[in-house]
C-alpha cells in the first residue's frame, strides 16, 4: 500500500482527486489539507510516502510546506500538482525539493502513475516544465568567457590586473598590435564597452591571477 495525503485549498478538486485515489486499491488515503501551514502537521504526524501539493494557498503556500515537510521527514515524495508553470513557481518548488511536478490539466491516470513512481523513486516532470528546467541550465552552463581563446583568457587576466597594452605585451612577449587584437576580440566576446568593463568581467568571474 502507498500511503497518499492531498493539499489544496480548492475543495472541489480535493475531493475529487481523493474520490479517485479512493478506488486504487493500492493507495491508502491517510489524511488531506486546505493549506500548507496543516499541510505540514498532517504530514509529520502520518508520514505517508506520498504528498500531492498545491502550490499557490492561503496560510502557507505549497513551496512553505514542501521545506517544513522535507526539513523533518526528507524521505517523503512530494508531488507539485499545479495549474502554474512559469519560472516563478517551478524553480523555487523544485528548489524547495519538490521530486515530481505535474499540472492539474493532469489525467486521474497520470496522476496515480505519478503516485506509484514517486513510491519507487522515480520523478515525474510535466514537459513543459521539464523544458524550462533544461533551458535554465544551458543557460547557467555557459558563459561569455567560455569563447575566449588560451591566449584571450591570458590577456583577459591581465586587464583584470589593470595593465595596460604595453605591460601585457611585455608580460606574454607578445607585440602591440597582437595585443590589441585580441583586446578587441575580448570585448566583442563578452559583450563589453571598453577594457574598463572587461576588467569588472574578469574580477567577478575570477579570471585574474592568484584567484
Amino acid at each position: 500500500m502507498i500511503k497518499v495525503a492531498v493539499v489544496d485549498d480548492h475543495e472541489m478538486v480535493r475531493k475529487g482527486i481523493i474520490s479517485y485515489l479512493l478506488t486504487e486499491p493500492e493507495i491508502e488515503l491517510v489524511g488531506e489539507a486546505n493549506s500548507g501551514k496543516n499541510a505540514i502537521d498532517l504530514v509529520l504526524k502520518e508520514r505517508p510516502q506520498v504528498v500531492l501539493m498545491d502550490l499557490l494557498m492561503e496560510n502557507g503556500t505549497g513551496i512553505d510546506a514542501t521545506k517544513g515537510i522535507l526539513k523533518d521527514y526528507p524521505e517523503c515524495k512530494i508531488i507539485i500538482i499545479t495549474s502554474f508553470y512559469d519560472d516563478e513557481q517551478v524553480f523555487p518548488a523544485i528548489e524547495a525539493g519538490a521530486f515530481s511536478y505535474l499540472l492539474k490539466t493532469a489525467t486521474a491516470e497520470e496522476v496515480v502513475s505519478a503516485i506509484r513512481k514517486a513510491a519507487s523513486g522515480e520523478a515525474v516532470i510535466e514537459p513543459k516544465v521539464a523544458n524550462r528546467m533544461m533551458n535554465r541550465l544551458r543557460s547557467q552552463e555557459k558563459k561569455p568567457h567560455d569563447e575566449l581563446t588560451e591566449r584571450e583568457i591570458e590577456v583577459l587576466m591581465c586587464i583584470g590586473e589593470g595593465m595596460t597594452n604595453q605591460d601585457i605585451s611585455e608580460e606574454l612577449f607578445i607585440g602591440i598590435k597582437t595585443v590589441k587584437t585580441h583586446v578587441s576580440n575580448i570585448l566583442s566576446k563578452l559583450g563589453v564597452a571598453d577594457r574598463t568593463q572587461a576588467a569588472i568581467y574578469a574580477n567577478r568571474n575570477g579570471i585574474v591571477k592568484g584567484k
